[in-house]
């Protein structure tokens, strides 16, 4: 029988050897940390100060003691190891040689452990610089793309501000001339009330001198001339409202994308100037992960060349409005301005011939009085002569009858008698000529007196005429507006 803690029996109560590897093997160590960070930054709390025992775990040594034979498996450890220290303390466990082995292997292993290390050092070493000189390299990179992209914001933002200043010049020039329109139109009101009441005043011509004659015909022209003008004014004006919409419109989108521009390149300026040091960086997890872009930089930059090109045409059409309009003004300026000289030719002269009539009317009629005056001198002159011949007439008709009483014989047609006769005849035949002279004389100042009425009928209503031509019409047509209210800078 054996006896208990025999070498044959003992080594099954030797304590297990401690495992020389209890740390992790060498070329293990990449796998305890690969991956344990992710692509996005670490937790503030795992960043500083960096503590090697993260990545590490602490070797335990757990000996247990075999039991030292089949009849000693029942019983309790607080019964079997007072024993087993009483005969590891009497018998040897390992040979010299062992123990040898045992420090040659943990000299290998510890050689190949360091060298080991070594390694990983040396290649870590390179990983964290070629991370450093990548990492700064990126970050140069992404640095230079912010600093082309601020210089390109500043380019287009520049270009922006350009555009603005000239759509705003020429939004207020163009403001401008729709006002100056606006004036001269206004202008154009009074000159067509004036000719107006020029054709009404002269429905009060009378008579003959109501025609249609070349003043009215200028009149009616000037009406529809000055009515010309206003139309086209007027379209002109309905132009301009709309192109002044359509230069604030485009002027609203430079503007809001000038703002856009303005405010991405504040934030891409900041971000061009942000460093490692520099405050309010943080972690922003998940953020790379959000793409909120809605263009890329070539749709980026037609959106805001398209915005310049439309402000572009809007200002090309505004400026080519413009001079339509000076044009307009300056050709119906003219145009009016031509007409009403000749309205006021035409009046001038018919002033001059109504006044060239009723001069010859005057004169006329001075003669007609003239005449009147001497026909019923000679009226007075006939009737005299009337009577002067009564007294001859009734001395001859009185020897007559007083010869008829001769007696017998002395009843003789003597020369005496028929000498009497003669003169009784030739009295009578005087009398009925003077008579009737009498008559015609009188028929004739009848109708010089109807002459000298339609005379002076006439001579009023040239006289009416050259009230309403002259003083009315040309009274009113020395208040038409100049040239410079015409065009619309008054």
């Amino acid at each position: 029988m054996e006896l208990i803690g025999s070498p044959l029996t003992a080594t099954h109560a030797h304590p297990r050897l401690t495992p020389t590897n209890f740390l992790p093997a060498i070329s293990t160590m990449a796998s305890s940390y690969k991956n344990r960070f992710p692509y996005y930054p670490l937790p503030q709390s795992f960043s500083l100060p960096w503590a090697p025992s993260a990545y590490y775990r602490t070797a335990a040594i757990n000996p247990t003691l075999a039991p030292f034979s089949g009849s000693a498996q029942g019983l309790t450890p607080s019964k079997m190891l007072p024993f087993v220290s009483n005969r590891t303390s009497l018998f040897t466990r390992y040979t010299p040689d062992d123990w040898y082995r045992s420090n040659l292997t943990n000299y290998r292993e510890s050689e190949t452990s360091r060298h080991n290390s070594e390694n990983l050092r040396v290649d870590t070493s390179r990983l964290i610089q070629d991370k450093y000189q990548q990492t700064k390299k990126t970050q140069t990179e992404s640095t230079k793309n912010l600093g082309e992209r601020v210089n390109d914001i500043d380019f287009w933002k520049s270009e922006l501000c350009h555009e603005l200043d000239e759509m705003i010049g020429e939004t207020n020039a163009l403001s401008d001339m729709k006002r100056r329109l606006e004036r001269a139109l206004a202008e154009t009101e009074a000159p067509l009330q004036v000719a107006q009441e020029c054709l009404l005043h002269r429905e009060k011509r009378m008579g003959i001198d109501l025609v249609h004659d070349n003043v009215e015909k200028e009149l009616f022209t000037e009406v529809d001339v000055i009515r010309s003008c206003q139309e086209r004014m007027q379209r002109f004006l309905d132009r301009a409202k709309a192109q002044l919409a359509s230069n604030r419109a485009a002027q609203h989108e430079v503007e809001r994308d000038l703002a856009n521009k303005q405010t991405a390149y504040r934030i891409d300026d900041k971000c061009h100037h942000l460093r490692n040091t520099s405050d309010g960086i943080s972690y922003y997890r998940g953020v790379e992960r959000v793409d909120a872009t809605i263009s890329v930089p070539d749709s980026w930059a037609k959106f805001t060349d398209d915005n310049i090109l439309r402000s572009q045409s809007e200002r090309a059409a505004s400026a080519k409005l413009r001079d339509e309009i000076e044009n307009l003004l300056v050709v119906t300026a003219n145009e009016m301005w031509n007409q009403f000289n000749s309205v006021n030719v035409a009046f001038t002269n018919r002033i001059a011939e109504t006044a060239d009539a009723k001069s010859k009317i005057q004169t006329h009629l001075a003669k007609t009085l003239q005449e009147i005056f001497q026909i019923e001198m000679s009226i007075e002159a006939i009737r005299k002569a009337i009577r002067d011949k009564v007294p001859p007439l009734k001395v001859a008709q009185t020897r007559l009858d007083e010869r008829t009483r001769r007696p017998h014989v002395e009843l003789c047609r003597d020369s005496a008698q028929l000498r009497l006769v003669n003169e009784v005849h030739e009295l009578d035949e005087t009398i009925q000529s003077l008579q009737q002279r009498l008559r015609d004389a009188e028929d004739t100042l009848q109708t010089l007196v109807r002459s000298k009425a339609v005379l002076e009928h006439d001579l009023a209503v040239k006289a009416n005429s050259l009230f309403v031509d002259q003083e009315k019409c040309m009274g009113m047509r020395k208040s038409f507006p100049c040239t410079a209210r015409l065009v619309g800078y008054v």
